[in-house]
């Protein structure tokens, strides 16, 4: 995993941020961080931990925020996030990759087979909900490799079936699920929160939902 800050001011609020498959921090950087220190978590090809994470113990508040399959992978180390106030996840799920709580598995190895082509252009048109939030993306894209980003997904899958049987937990305090996600259907999402007893927001957004808001602290304030 690599991680960023985003805003690193000594501030008494962090929030740390897991990112979704193929993301970088450069299509996050309109979000304002006022007095909170932004730790940005991307790319899993390993897992990990940076550096930074491993320094974040001297935050008044801390809040975890997740999306797409960051919800996963930061599930993964839960007991590093045991003294966080408030925890997160938006448009994932801890089964990312299931008929019932996740992605259908034909539909996820399709994506994963086509990784390349579907890089390239489609997958970032689903996304988005809207053209004009695709355009958006299109000034600040992702800056990675299209083959980083391809053995991201490879490395993700292998590591989502070495924990299929994960246990039902209430790791989540809140979920937001966007009702026209093209990547993740929404009653999956919805019926894997309800397992987990983790209380859920349905929002009128596409799976990316940022371009709704202009400060990150605004994300916290939807619980």
């Amino acid at each position: 995993m690599k991680s960023c800050w985003l805003n690193n001011q000594n501030n008494e609020n962090l929030i740390v941020f897991f990112a979704g498959w193929s993301f970088d921090e450069k299509p996050f950087k309109f979000l304002q961080c006022n007095d909170f220190d932004v730790l940005f978590v991307y790319d899993y090809n390993d897992f990990k931990l940076p550096e930074e994470l491993k320094s974040i113990k001297n935050y008044k508040h801390k809040y975890l925020i997740t999306w797409s399959m960051g919800v996963f992978v930061a599930n993964l180390f839960k007991n590093l996030f045991s003294d966080f106030e408030y925890k997160m996840a938006i448009n994932g799920t801890i089964s990312p990759v299931d008929n019932e709580f996740g992605i259908p598995i034909k539909m996820f190895e399709l994506t994963l087979k086509h990784a390349k082509i579907g890089l390239e252009g489609k997958f970032y048109k689903n996304v988005f909900q809207t053209e004009e939030e695709f355009q958006e993306y299109s000034k600040t894209p992702v800056g990675r490799t299209i083959e980083n980003r391809v053995s991201e997904l490879e490395n993700l899958y292998t590591e989502i079936k070495n924990h299929k049987e994960l246990e039902i937990q209430k790791f989540y305090d809140f979920a937001i699920v966007s009702d026209f996600d093209k990547i993740i259907p929404p009653k999956n999402q919805i019926a894997s929160h309800n397992q987990n007893k983790v209380r859920v927001l349905s929002l009128p957004y596409g799976h990316f939902p940022f371009y709704h808001y202009s400060k990150w602290n605004e994300i916290l304030e939807c619980k």
